[in-house]
């Protein structure tokens, strides 16, 4: 067999090499020698820009015959330089998932894991893509939220204005026959008022005054079974007063300091109290004496409501908590703690079974066998002194500053929002509301107020769906509030 030369050798490699591989930009003469010459100058020199050119769009190739090995080392090392930009590139465009969303993905590692929160060999791309995720979830929920539609209800509007009182107005009982009304204040009287004459303000309004308090009446409850009223006070007392007589025949003694609250039970002959010695004691209205003494609360018992079933006593307090009671064990059943301000109003729908309470940060709904949260009701900005819920429906609070807000009970839509009017001559601090009390009817609202007077409330009988409608886009957005507030 004949032997090739070492040139021959050498140009088959070159042949080789050039066959395998895209060709050079510029057009090239090979030649015998052991340099190619090429046209449009000096060889060594056009070697070099096309190498250089080369190296920018296609793989170089070396056709030297000096160092073959080098010149494949070269190939090799160029073309993996390739596969890498090229796999760059394809992960640095925008990736989509099924749904047509763009994930932005981005493999940069990150010099500090602390800064950008991820752990070790975590790509950034999963946060963003959670991100995304769960915004996409909330707005699925949203768009998924059960909206309830609320009542529609009358605005309200004051009617008539009383005054009689010569200190603040603190207390306020409706009679169950709705013929008069009384109320207490803290000039240390009580006073008897014609609900019909004072709700056309005529003359005549006022039936009587009653004394015997030695300070500012905090609380007042009349009977629907006895001629009966119950008044206590800042004096430590709690008297029962005979109205067919007009004089007090028994007193209540066992409080350590003042009397804030007082209500009757509504199918026991039993009295509740509570006040500044953070108790509640319950009395038998007939021989004075106490059955419980119910303790627990750590501050001021502000407020008291009573059901004809269990829990039959429900407590708030200036210790921030709400306690539902078994009247026969005379023991605490639950405690709620979700308030974070003093308690000072409670009230109850007088036909579903739950009931709201107020405070400085809110108004609660809450189911009132187990003490099952429902919902919040925000709008006021200061301290809820009272709150009062009638048959049809509609509830209202007042705060210390004036305001008062009127709701849709069952779905929680504040349907009107105003302010007391302080009468001409009082100071503008003395807008507080301090007890709201509905009539029998429900028609009618009777407020109680640190401007000495007592004003009378009632629908807007012109008002209708056309001009006073429901502002449903509003509603919606509490709603959704309401809702990421709660999740």
């Amino acid at each position: 067999m004949t032997s090739l030369s070492s040139s021959s050798k050498s140009s088959l490699k070159r042949s080789r090499n050039l066959f395998a591989t895209p060709a050079p930009l510029a057009r090239y003469s090979p030649t015998t020698s052991s340099t190619q010459s090429y046209e449009g100058g000096d060889a060594e020199s056009t070697s070099l820009k096309i190498t250089y050119k080369a190296s920018k769009y296609y793989p170089v190739v070396t056709t030297t015959e000096d160092d073959d090995d080098a010149a494949e080392s070269s190939v090799q090392k160029t073309l993996q330089t390739a596969r890498e930009a090229q796999s760059k590139k394809s992960k640095s465009a925008p990736q989509t998932n099924n749904t047509g969303a763009i994930i932005i993905v981005n493999d940069t590692p990150s010099s500090s894991t602390a800064s950008t929160g991820l752990l070790p060999g975590q790509k950034s791309g999963v946060a963003k893509k959670s991100t995304l995720t769960s915004l996409a979830i909330t707005e699925r929920k949203e768009k998924n939220l059960n909206i309830p539609k609320p009542e529609w209800h009358a605005p309200w509007k004051i009617k008539s204005v009383i005054s009689g009182h010569l200190g603040w107005v603190r207390s306020i009982a409706v009679d169950p026959s709705n013929e008069f009304f009384v109320t207490g204040s803290a000039d240390r009287t009580i006073k008897v008022w014609d609900l019909p004459k004072a709700s056309t303000a005529s003359s005549g309004a006022l039936k009587l005054t009653l004394t015997g308090h030695i300070n500012a009446v905090r609380g007042l409850a009349l009977s629907d079974r006895h001629p009966y009223m119950f008044s206590c006070a800042e004096d430590k007392m709690v008297k029962c007063w005979d109205l067919e007589c007009n004089k007090v025949i028994r007193q209540y003694h066992g409080h350590l300091s003042g009397v804030f609250c007082l209500k009757l039970h509504p199918t026991l002959d039993v009295l509740i109290t509570g006040g500044r010695d953070s108790v509640a004691r319950v009395w038998d209205i007939r021989t004075k004496n106490q059955i419980h003494c119910l303790t627990g609360h750590e501050g001021t018992v502000a407020s008291i409501q009573t059901n004809a079933t269990d829990p039959q006593i429900i407590t708030g307090s200036h210790d921030s908590t709400v306690k539902l009671w078994d009247l026969a064990a005379g023991k605490c059943m639950t405690t709620l703690t979700h308030h974070k301000k003093s308690i000072r109003a409670i009230t109850r729908h007088p036909r579903e079974f739950s009931f709201v309470t107020g405070a400085a940060d809110n108004i609660k709904k809450w189911q009132t066998k187990d003490g099952r949260f429902i919902q919040n009701l925000p709008g006021h900005n200061a301290v809820v002194n009272a709150l009062a819920c009638n048959t049809d429906g509609v509830m209202v609070s007042a705060a210390d500053n004036g305001s008062m807000r009127f709701w849709d009970y069952k779905t929680g839509h504040n349907f009107q929002s105003t302010s007391t009017i302080v009468q001409p001559g009082s100071l503008d601090a003395e807008c507080g509301v301090f007890a709201t009390e509905f009539d029998v009817t429900g028609t009618r609202l009777i407020t109680a107020e640190a401007d000495k007077t007592i004003k009378i409330w009632k629908e807007d009988e012109d008002a209708n769906e056309v001009t006073d409608p429901i502002d449903m886009k509003e509603w919606r957005r509490a709603c959704i509030r309401e809702s990421k507030g709660r999740y």
